[in-house]
C-alpha cells in the first residue's frame, strides 16, 4: 500500500485515540524528547507533538532515518 494512503488512514485512527494500540503510539526520548511517534509500517513513523489538548503538530514521516 502506498504510504501516503496508509498514513491517510491512520490519521483517522489517530484523530479518535492518538494511543490506540495499533498506531504504537511512543514518546520519544534523546534530542527528539517532547516528540511522540506512531507507526505506519514496521519501517514508517510520523513524529508528532502535542502543542495544546486540542492541536497536534506532524512533523516528518519516514523510516528510521527521521530519527536522526
Amino acid at each position: 500500500m502506498h504510504i501516503k494512503n496508509l498514513a491517510e488512514k491512520k490519521e483517522t485512527v489517530f484523530r479518535q485515540d492518538p494511543f490506540d494500540r495499533g498506531l504504537k503510539t511512543h514518546k520519544l526520548h534523546g534530542v527528539l524528547e517532547g516528540f511522540y511517534a506512531f507507526s505506519l509500517t514496521a519501517e514508517h513513523r510520523i513524529i508528532f507533538d502535542f502543542a495544546d489538548k486540542n492541536t497536534v503538530r506532524f512533523y516528518d514521516i519516514g523510516d528510521h532515518d527521521i530519527y536522526y
